[in-house]
């Protein structure tokens, strides 16, 4: 009996979980999205930048340096659409 509460609770949550997906993408402008993309580019080539560093692979710390660098100028050009309105 308690996989049909489940099963109605999964639904629940998928469905709000879309409709807040759905709110966020209609809301943010363009720039904010660029900010926000950037800096997850950031984390993650940090990320990766340290794992590398930490495991002696070269390659994997390379991919990491690059990855926060394109984040970061990503995250500027979000602040620069901002500037202009866009």
């Amino acid at each position: 009996m308690k996989s049909a509460p489940a099963a109605s609770t999964r639904a629940g949550q998928q469905e709000r979980s879309e409709f807040l997906t759905a709110t966020k993408e209609n809301t943010m402008k363009p720039s904010s999205k660029d900010k926000v993309a950037g800096k997850i580019h950031e984390v993650k080539g940090a990320v990766k930048e340290k794992v590398g560093t930490l495991t002696r692979n070269p390659d994997l710390e390379a991919k990491g340096k690059g990855e926060k660098v394109a984040g970061k100028v990503q995250k500027k050009i979000g602040q620069v659409k901002k500037v202009l309105g866009q």
